[in-house]
């Protein structure tokens, strides 16, 4: 191995700013941020230098860097049998992933788009989920299994399917938003035994932290599995969000704040399997209001499950059903309608004058009346 503090990409790392703002409250230059995906690369290179058995591979893993640049700095440091390419076959990537495992060894896979499951899909669904439990616990499944969500390519490689992982019994589900959050998921997924599904969004890979206060701190630090995340604390109404949605959720929030004088309280759920209710519980006794939003789209998505449970646990504190704002069902369009499919901030807010409370003073952009959610769903749209 390389010398950790002779690696090039940690060379580069440390010129960067840890959070979004410099010393005089200023945004730091684009250049100088510390991303996403730098908080997944230094999770994952500290791993390497404690863990002699953790290996990755996947297409285009090594030379490139990854296709996402995740990786970039690994190949400088680890010899080939570490971090290796792969053909493009993710049922052998995720088949062979479960085997090196099985045989005592810890290893990070990659399939570069959620599209693609499929290809993988009694390798992920029977085989990662479940050797585990069919061993009564003595084999174990120490698999980190990254998968990323396309933002701009259209029908195949755009779509998230966070629902399809979530709903297989044996799979942990994490879907971090900010590096912080990145960084310490990954963390606590390589140092556990659990197979762990790990979702990213291409659409925030260079993404600055702008929650945690501190910036993301250099030393390697875990956020447990199944912790929500008060990503702003308000009092009028509350957004739970998964994934790269959180960024529209808060232009959603500034909004309602600013014209309307509403406060939205903003949780971020970064892990979706397993799920802590409590704190979004706690959120709706003070708003009694709750919208649930993600790229997914809304037929299926994992949303509805958590709604479905909130509306039980906390009936006596809701002043309205739970109202999930997902993607419109119907094949992810070019890049060039992003706008029309995925949820935006307008999408949000118009869910809340419709179906939660009328706001003062404020005209819905889009229609999501029962009369127009009864026509879409009578034609699968």
């Amino acid at each position: 191995l390389l010398r950790k503090e002779e690696n090039p990409r940690v060379k580069s790392i440390a010129g960067k700013v840890r959070y979004y703002l410099d010393e005089n409250g200023q945004p730091v230059p684009k250049t100088k941020q510390f991303g996403l995906r730098d908080g997944l690369f230094e999770a994952i290179l500290d791993k390497y230098y404690e863990d002699p058995t953790l290996i990755s591979y996947g297409e285009d893993v090594r030379d490139w860097g990854g296709a996402f640049a995740v990786y970039r700095g690994l190949t400088e440091a680890l010899p080939y049998h570490r971090l290796f390419n792969s053909p493009i076959s993710e049922a052998a990537i995720v088949g062979s992933a479960v085997g090196y495992a099985l045989s005592g060894g810890r290893v990070i896979v990659e399939l570069m788009y959620a599209d693609f499951i499929g290809r993988a899909g009694d390798e992920i669904f029977n085989q990662l989920a479940k050797w585990q439990a069919m061993s009564a616990g003595i084999l174990k499944m120490p698999v980190v299994l990254r998968v990323s969500i396309g933002s701009k390519y259209g029908a195949q490689h755009s779509q998230d399917w966070v629902a399809l992982a979530a709903h297989i019994p044996g799979l942990k589900v994490v879907f971090p938003a900010t590096p912080y959050d990145a960084k310490g998921l990954m963390a606590a997924a390589l140092n556990g035994t659990d197979p762990v599904v790990f979702f990213e969004s291409q659409r925030i890979y260079d993404m600055p932290e702008k929650f945690h206060k501190g910036g993301v701190p250099k030393e390697n630090y875990e956020i447990e599995l199944g912790k929500p995340d008060i990503k702003k604390a308000g009092s009028d109404v509350t957004i739970l969000s998964i994934g790269a949605t959180l960024y529209r959720v808060m232009d959603a929030a500034k909004e309602l704040e600013e014209k309307y004088g509403i406060s939205a309280e903003v949780i971020d759920a970064r892990s979706i399997v397993p799920f802590d209710y409590e704190p979004v519980i706690e959120s709706v006794k003070k708003t009694g209001k709750i919208v649930l939003t993600s790229d997914a789209c809304a037929r299926g998505s994992i949303l509805n499950d958590m709604a479905r449970n909130i509306s039980e646990m906390a009936f006596d504190y809701l002043d309205a059903p739970p109202v999930v704002v997902g993607a419109r069902n119907w094949i992810t369009p070019p890049f060039e309608f992003d706008a029309d499919f995925f949820p935006q901030a307008d999408w949000m807010i118009d869910a809340i004058h419709q179906k939660i409370m009328p706001i003062a003073g404020y005209s819905p952009k889009t229609s999501i009346t029962t009369v127009e959610e009864l026509r879409r769903a009578k034609f699968g749209v």
